[in-house]
């Protein structure tokens, strides 16, 4: 970009964002990250009005909890040269000068990004159940460890597997904000897209979990060690009514 007309310009009309789609359609075509099901899940392209509404900050509330908007921010972000959405938020927190101590609220926020990536990585070994995953994020004896526990125990006794070749198992987690700011106790939420897919057994039936929810989460100060008490999930147990 800096050797297109783009770098040189101050007030982007049509026919710059035009280029940029172009731009960023001949970089993604070639995008390591776009090899193979990535490409037919997430598409190549961005169009000119779609940067164009983003770049000029007209998009409504309602937009950003559209599937879409989330594929958007993923090819925007490989565009600039990261995995996903999820590295590119990793990465700015990691940009934090190592002298300087995060806030409460960066790290719960963190929390939560690293609760999401072990659920992921509980998922994915299934059928064995390892609960064992989420010690350092979540509560002993806590309400959420035991429906959790509860819920994922049936699921593993189903011989549930979770699909991850050619990325058919994905998740995104954005927009985290602090609700209630106590002393020893914060209540955070967030916007969540799973996108799941499970085989059971020897038979191979499918389950899909293709889903963007509110979550809220309950996180307490227990001898001064914060960790995930509660949570609050719409969807919570969608697959084990599934039968």
């Amino acid at each position: 970009m800096k050797n297109s007309v783009l770098g040189n310009v101050t007030e982007w009309k049509r026919s710059h964002y035009i280029i940029l789609s172009e731009i960023i359609k001949d970089e993604l075509s070639e995008a390591e990250e776009l090899k193979g099901g990535k490409r037919f899940e997430i598409g190549n392209t961005i169009s000119h009005v779609t940067l164009q509404r983003f770049f000029e900050n007209d998009y409504q509330d309602k937009t950003h909890n559209d599937l879409r908007f989330l594929k958007t921010l993923d090819k925007i972000c490989i565009f600039l040269g990261f995995k996903d959405l999820n590295a590119y938020i990793l990465s700015i927190k990691d940009k934090k000068p190592e002298n300087e101590e995060p806030t409460v609220e960066e790290f719960l926020t963190q929390m939560v990004y690293n609760y999401c990536s072990t659920v992921f990585e509980f998922y994915k070994k299934f059928p064995d159940h390892k609960t064992e995953l989420f010690k350092d994020l979540v509560f002993d004896g806590s309400p959420f460890l035991e429906r959790a526990t509860q819920f994922s125990k049936e699921l593993c006794d189903r011989e549930f597997q979770l699909v991850t070749k050619n990325n058919r198992s994905n998740f995104e987690v954005f927009d985290i904000h602090v609700v209630t700011d106590e002393p020893d106790k914060k209540i955070l939420e967030s916007q969540e897209f799973w996108n799941l897919l499970f085989k059971v057994g020897e038979t191979g039936e499918e389950h899909f979990v293709n889903q963007l929810n509110t979550q809220i989460y309950f996180i307490r100060k227990i001898d001064n060690v914060w960790k995930i008490w509660d949570n609050y999930n719409p969807d919570a147990g969608r697959l084990n009514n599934k039968k």
